[in-house]
């Protein structure tokens, strides 16, 4: 009979550890380029996109008119359902984790049911890392057509998306279609 104990011993631990990793991916930054083109003019494009973005609540953070780069900032908050989430999961987890040692050892009595006092900790991990400021940046790219513009644009991937939806038609974007496309 201890052997099932010490495989879901074994389990449970895996299960942490799992939890660990969903934890970093939450909060990783996801920042990339993407070049984008236009067959309107730069100025127009420029203009379009900064209006947007500060719309969407992006400040102007500067630029270098050598690099032909604009720079905006914007605050990043963090999820608080997917922080009541992950305290929760890590909570029920270090509950799991501590019937689990409480039927392996049992004279060490009731105090491994302590770990779940460690499930806030994950929400608070996850708020710390989630809450930062984001940088976004527009450099014009000289282009054979001089018709036209051809932009790369550093930002967080969902912005880039949003980017690419909401005025690929107003502002005739158009990508490689990487961000949009399914890996599957």
């Amino acid at each position: 009979m201890q052997s099932s104990y010490y495989s879901t011993f074994i389990l449970t631990i895996l299960l942490a550890i799992g939890l660990g990793f969903f934890l970093r991916a939450a909060s990783k930054d996801r920042t990339t380029v993407v070049d984008v083109s236009s067959p309107l003019p730069p100025i127009d494009v420029l203009n379009g996109i900064s209006d947007w973005l500060e719309k969407r609540g992006w400040r102007r953070d500067g630029g270098d008119a050598e690099k032909q780069v604009l720079r905006f900032n914007g605050n990043v908050s963090y999820s608080r359902v997917l922080a009541v989430f992950l305290s929760i999961l890590c909570g029920l987890g270090g509950c799991c984790l501590g019937l689990v040692i409480c039927q392996l050892y049992s004279n060490v009595g009731w105090w491994p049911l302590m770990f779940i006092t460690i499930g806030p900790l994950a929400g608070l991990y996850y708020r710390s890392r989630a809450s930062r400021i984001e940088y976004l940046e527009i450099k014009l790219i000289d282009s054979v057509n001089q018709a036209g513009s051809l932009l790369r644009v550093r930002a967080h991937r969902d912005e880039l998306i949003a980017i690419d939806l909401e005025l690929s038609n107003s502002l005739k974007l158009t990508t490689d279609g990487s961000l949009t496309s399914s890996p599957i």
